[in-house]
C-alpha cells in the first residue's frame, strides 16, 4: 500500500462507497469539471482557475489508466462508477507520522441499528469486520454497551452533527475518522442506503471492513484488488480474505499478529486447580455451560467430553466476562447478564431486541451487577444473587417477590455470604461460593452435599 495517511482536511475523515456521479449530464467537459472539482481540487481555488488537463492527468495516473489528458471512453466510464467520496489527490495537510492508535486493546460500541437487517446480522457483520483486522495485527476489539468507546458506530442520515452530512440513497455510503480522541476512529453509516448481508443492496460487512481500515489509520489504495480501493465492489463475505496490499499497510502501522504460546496438551481443556472460579454457569437443553472471561466450556449431556469454545465464535453480539446466567426451560431460554444489561438466547441465536436493562425486571438502581442467577422449577422462582443478598423473581407475573431482597444466609443456610455462580440439575441447585460447590435442596432448604468446584468437568 503506497499511501495510508488520512488527510487532515477530512478532520480526518474517509467516506466510503459509493459516491455516484450524475450520469445524466450530457456535456462531457462539464461533467468532468464537476467530477474533478469534487475529487481532485482542494485548496487550489475554483475549477475555473485550474487547468483541466493536469487534473485529468492526475486522475488517470491515480487509477492506473493510460495518461492521455483526454476524456477518452475509459476515463469517462471510470468517472461514472460508484466510488468513495473522499478526494483522491490534492494539496492537503497531513499528519506528522502515520496516524495510528497508541494502544492495542480497543473498544467499540454500536449506538443504534438499521432496520434494513436484523440486529443480529448487524452485530455479526461488525464483529466479522473487526476480525478482518484483528486476525493480522496485535489489535484486539472488545464491544461495550455503556459509556464511551474508542470506536463509536452509528447509523444516521443527512446532517448528523459531524459537519459531514450524508447525501441520501446511492451517494456516499459511510465515513470514518482517523485514530484519535473524541470523534477519532468513529464510523458512520448512511441510513438512507439499503444495507444487506448479501449481494443485493450494499453489503454491510464489506463497507464496515473498509471503514475500519480508515479508523485504524489506512488511507485509500491504488490497488484495485485492495479492500481500501476507493470504488465499491461486492465480494462474497464467506470467502473474503484480506488482500496483500491491505495486509502490508496495516502491518506497517501495528506489526504482525503475535503468535500465541501453545500450552501443553492436558486430558481436560480446563484448569483443574482448586483456585479455578467461574464467571457464570447455566444449563442449556441438557448441556452445562461454564463461562470464564472470553471462553466457555460445554459439558454435553450424556457424554464425558468437555469442549472449550470462544463466546464470540457462537454469539458475536455477546460481551465477554458474563456475570450471571440461567435457563428458563418453560420458554426454552437462557438469560445472560453483564453489568446492568441482559440478553436472551434461544438455541444458538440471540433473541431480537436485546440487550435490555435489568431494571425492567424490578431491580433498584443500587444494583449494578448480578453475581449469579438460577431458576428453580421446584420453587417456581428465579433467584438472583447480589453480594450477600438474593432476589426472588416470579417468572409467571414478571415481578419480584415483595420480601426481596433477603440475606443469602436466610434463604440458603450454610452456603456462605456470597454466591458466584449457580445452576440447576435433576431437581437440585448447585451453588458456587469460594472454592466450594454446594448441592442445595430448595424444598428442604438445606445443603445435601459438598462437591469439588470442578466436579462436573472430569477433574
Amino acid at each position: 500500500m503506497m499511501s495510508w495517511i488520512l488527510f487532515l482536511l477530512c478532520i480526518p475523515c474517509c467516506m466510503a462507497f459509493p459516491a455516484g456521479v450524475q450520469t445524466t449530464i450530457d456535456n462531457n467537459e462539464e461533467f468532468a469539471k464537476e467530477y474533478l472539482k469534487k475529487f481532485y481540487i482542494n485548496g487550489e481555488g475554483g475549477i475555473q482557475r485550474i487547468p483541466l488537463l493536469p487534473k485529468i492527468y492526475q486522475m488517470q495516473a491515480f487509477f492506473g489508466l493510460e495518461v492521455t489528458g483526454r476524456l477518452d471512453e475509459k476515463t469517462k466510464a471510470l468517472m461514472k462508477q460508484p466510488r468513495c467520496g473522499v478526494p483522491d489527490v490534492g494539496r492537503f495537510s497531513t499528519f506528522s507520522g502515520n496516524p495510528m492508535w497508541k494502544k492495542k486493546d480497543l473498544t467499540y460500541r454500536i449506538k443504534n441499528y438499521t432496520p434494513d437487517v436484523t440486529r443480529n446480522e448487524v452485530d455479526q457483520a461488525i464483529q466479522k469486520a473487526f476480525k478482518v483486522w484483528s486476525d493480522v495485527t496485535p489489535l484486539t476489539f472488545t464491544r461495550i454497551y455503556d459509556g464511551v468507546s474508542d470506536i463509536e458506530i452509528l447509523f444516521a442520515s443527512k446532517d448528523h452533527n459531524d459537519f459531514l452530512p450524508f447525501d441520501g440513497p446511492s451517494g456516499v455510503l459511510a465515513h470514518a475518522f482517523a485514530p484519535g480522541d473524541n470523534i477519532g476512529g468513529d464510523l458512520h453509516f448512511d441510513e438512507d442506503e439499503k444495507w444487506t448481508s448479501g449481494s443485493a443492496g450494499v453489503n454491510l460487512f464489506l463497507v464496515a471492513a473498509h471503514e475500519l481500515g480508515h479508523s485504524l489509520g489506512l488511507d485509500h489504495s491504488k490497488d484495485r484488488n485492495a479492500l481500501m480501493y476507493p470504488i465499491y465492489s461486492y465480494l462474497n463475505p464467506n470467502t473474503f480474505q484480506l488482500p496483500q496490499d491491505d495486509l502490508n499497510g496495516i502491518q506497517s502501522l501495528y506489526g504482525q499478529k503475535e503468535k500465541p504460546v501453545v500450552p501443553p496438551k492436558v486430558s481436560n481443556p480446563i484448569n483443574c486447580q482448586e483456585s479455578i472460579s467461574f464467571d457464570a454457569v447455566t444449563t442449556q437443553r441438557g448441556d452445562i455451560l461454564f463461562f470464564k472471561n472470553r471462553s466457555f466450556w460445554r459439558k454435553i449431556a450424556g457424554k464425558s467430553e468437555v469442549e472449550q469454545l470462544e463466546i464470540n465464535s457462537l454469539w458475536p453480539s455477546l460481551p465477554i466476562g458474563i456475570d450471571a446466567a440461567y435457563e428458563y426451560q418453560k420458554k426454552d431460554q437462557v438469560l445472560l447478564f453483564k453489568g446492568t444489561k441482559y440478553w436472551v438466547l434461544k438455541g444458538s441465536k440471540v433473541e431480537e431486541g436485546f440487550p435490555k436493562n435489568i431494571y425492567e425486571l424490578g431491580f433498584p438502581l443500587t444494583v449494578t451487577q448480578i453475581d449469579a442467577a438460577v431458576h428453580s422449577e421446584e420453587a417456581g422462582r428465579t433467584y438472583f444473587f447480589v453480594n450477600d443478598r438474593y432476589w426472588s423473581y416470579n417468572e409467571e407475573n414478571s415481578q419480584m417477590d415483595k420480601e426481596s431482597p433477603q440475606r443469602i444466609s436466610k434463604g440458603f443456610p450454610d452456603v456462605g455470604d456470597k454466591v458466584e455462580a449457580a445452576f440447576r440439575s435433576n431437581g437440585m441447585l448447585y451453588l458456587f461460593s469460594g472454592n466450594q460447590q454446594y448441592e442445595f435442596n430448595t424444598i428442604k432448604k438445606k445443603v445435601t452435599r459438598l462437591l469439588k468446584y470442578t466436579s462436573w468437568l472430569n477433574c
